[in-house]
């Protein structure tokens, strides 16, 4: 859900980033955006940073400036057991869950399945105007239902498949317009 990222250049301390850092350049985060596709952006900046400021890193006169202290949380790697999608939560969030999951270890939904259930991965998703209980299938265009607002699924995988639409994925019938997904 940040607008915002960047990257900078960072004096090296004993904490965990916590030296003084300089140049410092951010970047907005598109909402259809997923994180592998701002690791290679960022991968870019970071470059940029680099060849910009080389010259004063290496005589010692680039100009660090503390980190603030404010605001500042640790993060802790991402579990698989983050990836199942809430869907009591506003599309906002289950979009940015979907895009900042994507590629691992990706957003994952459930549905019944004969007498079993099937887990699949969402990879990329949109936000759209549409109602209906959390989790409910609104559409053949695989439009769904969120707390608050809708989703679309534009890119799912089930487990040693390739890569598919929404739609496509509800023309297969393995899941129908009104099922429920977990």
């Amino acid at each position: 859900g940040d607008a915002a990222t960047g990257v900078s250049i960072m004096k090296m301390e004993v904490g965990l980033d916590t030296g003084p850092i300089a140049g410092e350049l951010r970047t907005a985060i598109g909402p259809q955006e997923t994180s592998e596709e701002l690791t290679a952006r960022l991968a870019e900046l970071a470059a940029q940073t680099i060849a910009e400021n080389w010259d004063a890193l290496t005589r010692g006169e680039l100009p660090f400036t503390p980190q603030s202290e404010t605001g500042v949380e640790y993060a802790a790697k991402i579990a698989k057991s983050e990836a199942p999608i809430d869907w009591s939560w506003p599309a906002a969030r289950v979009r940015n869950h979907v895009h900042g999951l994507y590629p691992y270890p990706g957003a994952t939904a459930g549905y019944r399945l004969g007498e079993g259930g099937e887990r699949f991965k969402i990879l990329r998703a949109e936000q759209v105007e549409a109602r209906g209980r959390p989790g409910e299938i609104l559409d053949e265009r695989m439009t769904i239902a969120c707390g608050e607002g809708a989703i679309r699924a534009l890119q799912v995988q089930r487990p040693g498949r390739n890569v598919v639409t929404g739609a496509e994925f509800m023309r297969s019938g393995q899941v129908a317009v009104g099922a429920s997904l977990a």
